[in-house]
């Protein structure tokens, strides 16, 4: 996603002027589209006020985002100038130390964000916001306690807003496959158990598990667990997990290792056998869904994993989804686990304020959902825009969640989410007791202290 070299917001920003009503990628009044919320931008009179925003999307998303911006600068006279980085995550602490951050800041992990936050480089959005977030977001409140940090007094407030969301709660299978042997797609995780034993009551293997991706082999494993916590334990349990207020070697979270390791460390569920779990490729691991006869029924993995189909493999035909549901008999709802990008506000100004605003509104979101990649759990957008039915029903899974909870390795340090909690499950997939890699990955969090 991240190609080029960034030398600083206040330097390379591209000054393009103010869109007009030809640079817009859809006619107003045309189409599906939420005019109203368009029109009502016009209230907003920004001439004059140029907006820096700076984030790490490059090429085709730095064009996407772009089309975006155009409406806002078309409706209110504003001039938004969007720089994107691969090196944002560096650039973006060197220029709010510096004292030259850009107005709005795109962060891919709240980590960051919060980081920032603590040290006074954020402006907080308010309460009005967090209001209008748990109104009309999706599982509201959980996107309100992801943008909601700790400021440089130690106090906690809103200070980022989530815009585009990824989603991770997949599990991928062949139609054709499902058909043939029978099978329905499961509504709950205990169905789920009782198909995957069926499957191999009937001589077939369930699942294609792979956890290989050089020098980051593991991290597949961490999103089946931290599926697994979402689903065996109350969203407060997870984030105390991933703060490490509930210790890795808790009860709690062995717990949901080893429900990973009901369908990793079982021979007759996995492609292979479990030995082949750890040195299996992610990227190869799904190929089994397509061999003939099929090598495995599902494959568990994010929106993305298609792009290692078989070429030619058509997403609602030929290969589908359903969502990795949640226990019927834990009362847990319907949670999801994903990744989003948090708008933040580093350079307060009347423009910036303004964009936080636009970024509210349902066209904000409905002009990129109509061209491709973006999921929103926006309630008030009009999910007809979407060209791509698929898109359209990962969309749905996102807006029908009753918990949102952010991929909790990358919210971890490092060392623990990008280090030891990826080996860890390696050594667990390979046999390794789950309290013994839980109790090593816990001795590492208490030696960062």
């Amino acid at each position: 996603m991240k190609n080029s070299f960034y030398a600083g917001v206040a330097t390379l920003a591209l000054v393009a002027g103010s869109a007009t009503a030809q640079d817009l990628k859809f006619t107003p009044g045309e189409g599906a589209f939420n005019w109203d919320s368009y029109e009502a931008l016009k209230s907003m009179d920004l001439s004059g006020e140029t907006i820096s925003v700076f984030g790490p999307w490059l090429t085709a998303d730095k064009a996407l985002v772009e089309s975006v911006l155009a409406y806002f600068e078309a409706a209110t006279g504003a001039n938004v100038e969007y720089t994107g980085s691969d090196s944002f995550e560096q650039q973006i602490v060197i220029d709010t130390e510096a004292g030259s951050p850009p107005n709005i800041a795109i962060f891919p992990q709240p980590g960051l964000a919060a980081d920032l936050a603590s040290k006074g480089f954020l402006a907080p959005l308010g309460e009005e916001t967090g209001n209008w977030v748990r109104e009309n977001y999706a599982a509201g409140q959980s996107w309100v306690d992801l943008g909601t940090y700790a400021d440089a007094n130690g106090g906690e407030d809103l200070f980022g807003f989530f815009y585009k969301v990824d989603l991770k709660s997949l599990v991928w299978y062949v139609p054709e496959n499902f058909e043939d042997a029978g099978y329905e797609v499961p509504e709950s995780m205990e169905q789920l158990k009782a198909l995957s034993d069926q499957i191999v009551a009937d001589g077939g293997t369930p699942w294609c598990i792979g956890l290989g991706s050089g020098g980051a082999t593991g991290w597949p494993a961490t999103d089946w667990v931290e599926d697994m916590m979402l689903r065996t334990q109350p969203p407060a349990v997870y984030d105390a997990w991933v703060s490490n207020e509930l210790p890795f070697d808790s009860p709690e979270v062995v717990g949901a290792i080893e429900e990973f390791g009901a369908f990793a460390r079982n021979d007759a569920y996995v492609a292979g056998g479990a030995g082949a779990v750890a040195s299996t490729d992610f990227r190869d691991s799904p190929k089994g869904l397509f061999a003939s006869p099929p090598q495995c029924y599902m494959h568990r993995q994010a929106s993305f994993i298609p792009s290692f189909f078989p070429e030619g493999t058509v997403v609602g035909e030929d290969a589908d989804f359903f969502y990795f549901p949640a226990y019927e008999g834990k009362d847990l709802g319907k949670p999801v686990l994903g990744a989003g990008t948090v708008f933040g506000i580093t350079k307060d100004s009347k423009g910036a304020r303004a964009f936080m605003e636009f970024l509210k509104s349902p066209i904000a979101h409905e002009i990129w959902m109509a061209q491709t990649g973006f999921l929103t759990p926006h309630t008030g957008v009009n999910t007809d825009v979407f060209t791509d039915p698929t898109v359209r029903k990962m969309n749905d899974i996102l807006l029908n969640a009753d918990t949102f909870r952010f991929d909790g390795s990358d919210l971890m340090p490092g060392a623990i989410g990008a280090g030891v909690f990826w080996t860890g499950m390696v050594d667990y997939a390979g046999g390794k007791d789950a309290g013994e890699v839980a109790s090593s990955i816990q001795s590492t969090w208490d030696s960062l202290k």
